[in-house]
């Protein structure tokens, strides 16, 4: 596997939320869009109804919210390597997307800039460019794939590198790091209690922390690719 350019990477992982606490908060006309669009979830969930597994809206972008960002570059070498980390977070999305646009704007004036996250590709960096149009945002250029050939959309995606050609298997951010000998991410919560710790906690801190270990373990697990050491906690700042 040919070296990738670490240091002209954002690292990024994002958290999101159904829109609405719960499924009796829901709108009429949107409980219907619900209804139908859960009953393929429903299928492969026993003893769910439309209204216990609304919890999961939280990962379509048409029924959920982003609730943060968290991202990451690498910069120095050796022991002077470090992992500077930046997370946009809040209950105003249209906010906190202007705020994470903006930045990767000015992060994205050189050639070869590159995004990086686990599973980016089907989630995280199309889910962003959804809820960027939602809320009448433009997409950033490093987002926007519309009219783009494959070699000229600059994103890597650490389970389609693991993958190494081979589609047929989802392997989870825990797992593959567990397997490389990573630090695991999911120590506190994992993606599935995201909501009930947003609605019910209210503790968005918890929430970024959870989201900043994600990208400090999609940056490590691209390190082990590379066949670069690890970093060590000294070489994450959070800013």
């Amino acid at each position: 596997m040919p070296a990738l350019p670490v240091h002209n990477i954002l690292f990024l992982d994002i958290e999101t939320v159904p829109q609405y606490p719960a499924y009796t908060d829901l709108p009429e006309n949107w409980k219907k869009l619900w209804d139908l669009k859960s009953a393929s979830l429903i299928k492969h969930y026993e003893g769910q109804t439309e209204e216990t597994i609304y919890p999961r809206a939280g990962i379509y972008a048409e029924f959920g919210k982003i609730v943060c960002i968290s991202c990451g570059v690498i910069q120095g070498n050796g022991d002077q390597r470090k992992l500077i980390l930046k997370s946009f977070a809040g209950d105003d999305e249209k906010l906190l997307l202007y705020e994470f646009s903006s930045m990767l704007k000015k992060w994205d004036t050189e050639d070869n800039r590159y995004l990086c996250a686990h599973n980016g590709k089907e989630f995280d960096f199309p889910y962003m460019s959804r809820r960027m149009i939602i809320n009448g945002l433009p997409v950033p250029n490093c987002l926007n794939t519309a009219g783009k050939k494959p070699w000229e959309v600059n994103h890597y995606d650490t389970m389609e590198l693991w993958k190494f050609g081979d589609f047929k298997n989802f392997t989870s951010l825990n797992l593959l790091a567990t397997a490389l000998g990573i630090a695991t991410p999911k120590d506190d919560i994992d993606g599935s209690k995201v909501w009930e710790v947003y609605w019910l906690e209210k503790n968005l801190e918890r929430i970024v922390t959870y989201c900043q270990k994600d990208v400090l373990t999609v940056a490590q697990i691209l390190l082990r690719m590379n066949n670069e050491p690890l970093l060590k906690p000294e070489q994450v700042e959070i800013k």
